[in-house]
């Protein structure tokens, strides 16, 4: 029996919510959706939505938005529990907590294993807008498994700088998911368009997961297109696309993984990119030590 792996992205909507038990109504009907899965997704900062349970939440600035995480042990919480009854590992999206060695708050995405266990992935590149909500980054890039599968972290923007899956991918990675949250339908194709560059450069899968919906103002509205994106080669889609949601709803998408397909690709594929950058590693580093002392 060949190796897979079954996964699914869960593009949320932001609704408004009067607490955070109507957040996790939300949650729980939408994960209902992934029977079957082997590994969830959710997108980046979907817990944004619990900032319309405060009031007077409309007169306030987005520089407020870091005090969604008042909720983070109710987030916790929710999703441990998830992961325990479903049998699932879940990438719960990001969400913001604070800073133990500051004032501000970190963007950090949390994967939730059916065991109990819990691993974070703090976003080592903050998006330009993210500093005004007083977010700091993190410095850590650490793949975790499911099934025996390498799986590593890049959270939105951090899929747009291309070193974080390099690193990510050298450490044994063959998925990267990507849970994201871009306001505009431009900020959208940027991190899509480089995620399905990051698929090709590194022969590895990417799951693009990003937030959608419109609660108002002061929060940015969700542009997004869930996808499950692959090589461009033999045996894939040819445009690399095996699954994508619908645009600006809430959706749900699942595909089954096909691991033995990727390996084989990465050997005998017609563009073997892993193998070639690799192998001209030491070129790069000599290039970019010349930069460096130019």
């Amino acid at each position: 029996m060949g190796t897979s792996l079954t996964v699914s992205a869960v593009q949320f909507e932001m609704r408004r919510v009067d607490g955070f038990d109507a957040f996790a109504r939300q949650v729980r009907t939408l994960l209902d959706r992934t029977d079957g899965s082997e590994l969830v997704v959710l997108p980046e900062l979907f817990t944004a939505a619990l900032f319309t349970a405060r009031p007077g939440w409309r007169d306030e600035p987005v520089s407020a938005l870091g005090r969604i995480a008042d909720h983070t042990d109710d987030y916790l919480a929710l999703f441990t529990d998830l992961a325990r009854v479903r049998g699932q590992v879940i990438v719960a999206g990001s969400h913001l907590v604070r800073d133990p060695d500051g004032d501000g708050v970190l963007n950090t995405a949390f994967v939730f294993f059916p065991d109990g266990s819990v691993t974070r992935h703090v976003k080592t590149h903050i998006f330009p807008a993210e500093a005004g909500w007083g977010t700091r980054e993190g410095d850590t890039l650490a793949p975790f498994t499911v099934g025996g599968i390498s799986v590593g972290v890049s959270v939105c923007y951090e899929t747009e700088i291309p070193e974080v899956s390099t690193v990510l991918a050298r450490q044994g990675a063959e998925l990267i998911v990507s849970p994201s949250y871009t306001f505009t339908e431009a900020g959208f194709w940027r991190v899509r368009h480089c995620a399905q560059a990051r698929a090709v450069e590194n022969q590895v899968y990417v799951v693009h997961c990003p937030t959608t919906g419109d609660p108002g103002g002061p929060l940015s509205p969700g542009w997004a297109r869930a996808s499950v994106l692959s090589p461009c080669d033999a045996g894939f889609a040819p445009d690399g696309v095996l699954a994508e949601a619908g645009t600006n709803v809430e959706d749900v998408i699942t595909v089954r993984l096909d691991l033995d397909l990727l390996r084989e690709n990465r050997r005998t594929g017609a563009a073997t990119t892993d193998t070639d950058r690799r192998r001209r590693a030491g070129l790069y580093r000599r290039w970019a030590d010349d930069l460096l002392t130019s």
